[in-house]
């Protein structure tokens, strides 16, 4: 239940999408461990994902009811997204030399982490 960024991966070059990027990064995680994603990471491994609308049908309430409890697990994620772009690094050209970007998207990774601890609070 842990809220944390846990990866940072930087100037991947080209258009890649997200379940390559996670794939290419699972062997750093136990075996074990599961993981949440939107609809841009169906397919992965341990990986819990909303149900897609079949073509021409309608989710049932059931699979509306759980995509909506994991959305509600995951909105930290966009939250952690939406502070990482507030520094407009992640979110505009980055103008200065490329191998300044690595340094200077860590920097906000860890600012934005001593964030989130000041927002979780352990569970006592």
């Amino acid at each position: 239940k842990a809220k944390d960024i846990v990866d940072v991966i930087v100037g991947k070059p080209g258009p890649t999408s997200d379940i390559s990027l996670f794939r290419d990064q699972q062997e750093k995680f136990d075996s074990q461990q599961k993981f949440q994603g939107d609809k841009a990471y169906i397919g992965g491994d341990n990986m819990t994902t909303p149900k897609k609308k079949p073509r021409n049908k309608e989710l049932t309430d059931e699979q509306k009811e759980a995509n909506k409890k994991l959305s509600s697990k995951r909105i930290f994620v966009e939250h952690i997204i939406r502070i990482i772009k507030v520094f407009r690094i992640a979110s505009e050209r980055f103008r200065l030399h490329k191998d300044t970007y690595e340094k200077v998207i860590l920097t906000i990774c860890g600012l934005v982490r001593l964030r989130i601890d000041s927002l979780v609070l352990p569970n006592s």
